[in-house]
């Protein structure tokens, strides 16, 4: 599209974290502000659309977007207007191009959730093209992301471009062998995730949580171990559509067991079958890691949600480390394309120092979660309806 002299409404994902009202991590504006100063150098203004928290109905200044104008400013480098949607109409038609107008909180506006139609229009006269630059909002069929869609031109953003081409690599188009690593607590919150991977990738490393419940499901004793005892049906389901494609799927060996859910309780490496009544599976053991790393080891395509064990409590990360340390490793050597992503997922890399070496960290969760399970997200069907108009 041609954008100089036009002005975009653009939906963003400025939802950071905040303590004392300061901007404690500025990843999210850093990636937002990066692709709009190209569009920016075309000649385009901008009218930013972001929701912030989850306000309960209407104003809350602890929620305003107000706090976030000059992290923005800096980021984008230049002046951010600011306005509260009924003046935001005005203030939009004032801008320049390369001028920047923020929008105040769209979770402040009733119909925002509701993706309410009559919402979508007034946010459709704030400008020329509409520009979804929020992937982790495009599981919502929300006014700013879905209805707005079908009343203007639109437009995927450079972020949201980025998370497409990435995913697409790593989960419609793979380069064989594919890898994905699926840990976490519950078998039951990703069976979608599962089901649709077996049938895409040639290996499914499970650990976690979950792990336990497949070794439940093989008649391992769990003790006091985290496991669904009501998914052996599933987990079998699971299985056979797996052999099915051909996919093969790669459980812990062996397991780091204690008696107390804390940093540094005493533990012990036994075989993952043979859990004690008193103690729990918080790690997978030093085999498993071995065994995991070789699976690893000729990947060409590694894709990651969730963490292989207790990870935010040491020693029960090792297994999460060493294998994030080692897909790091084969994407540094230009062996593998690397994706990841999932709240735990992201804080699991940054605990193992490895974010940055891999191909690409989605800091979606529930819209990577859902492109995972193989759903078509509100936000990228509408784009795709406004491009086949066009």
């Amino acid at each position: 599209m041609d954008i100089s002299g036009k002005r975009l409404v653009v939906r963003a994902d400025l939802n950071v974290p905040m303590a004392a009202g300061r901007v404690t991590d500025a990843t999210r504006i850093t990636r937002f502000a990066n692709g709009m100063k190209v569009l920016l150098a075309k000649g385009a203004a901008l009218v930013v659309l972001s929701h912030f928290g989850r306000p309960k109905g209407g104003f809350d200044a602890a929620f305003s977007l107000r706090h976030l104008r000059d992290d923005l400013s800096r980021a984008l480098g230049c002046p951010v207007a600011f306005a509260k949607l009924d003046g935001a109409l005005d203030a939009a038609r004032g801008l320049a191009p390369g001028q920047v107008l923020l929008v105040e909180n769209i979770r402040f506006e009733a119909g925002e959730e509701e993706n309410d139609p009559a919402l979508a229009a007034r946010l459709a006269l704030l400008g020329d093209i509409y520009v979804n630059d929020a992937f982790s909002c495009a599981h919502r069929a929300h006014a700013s992301t879905e209805a707005i869609a079908r009343l203007m031109p639109a437009a995927a953003g450079p972020l949201m471009m980025e998370e497409l081409s990435a995913l697409d690599a790593a989960l419609e188009a793979p380069k064989s062998p594919s890898v994905a690593i699926v840990g976490g607590a519950k078998v039951s919150s990703k069976i979608a995730v599962l089901k649709n991977l077996v049938a895409k990738v040639d290996h499914v490393i499970v650990g976690g949580g979950m792990a336990n419940t497949f070794l439940f499901a093989d008649g391992a004793p769990m003790g006091k171990s985290l496991h669904e005892a009501d998914q052996v049906a599933t987990v079998a389901e699971i299985r056979a559509l797996a052999k099915q494609h051909g996919c093969i799927i790669h459980i812990p060996q062996d397991a780091v067991v204690a008696q107390t859910f804390a940093a540094h309780a005493p533990n012990a490496v036994i075989p993952a079958n043979a859990c004690p009544e008193d103690a729990m599976i918080l790690d997978a053991g030093p085999a498993a890691i071995e065994s995991f790393r070789a699976v690893l080891s000729g990947a060409r395509t590694i894709l990651w949600n969730g963490p292989l064990g207790a990870f935010e409590l040491a020693p029960f990360d090792r297994a999460t480390v060493a294998l994030a340390q080692a897909a790091a490793d084969l994407t540094r050597a230009r062996l593998c394309t690397s994706v990841a992503g999932g709240g735990d997922t992201v804080a699991a890399l940054n605990a193992a120092g490895v974010t940055d070496q891999f191909t690409y960290v989605s800091t979606a969760g529930g819209a990577f979660l859902e492109w995972l399970e193989g759903r078509t997200l509100p936000g990228i069907a509408a784009l795709m309806r406004a491009d086949h108009a066009a």
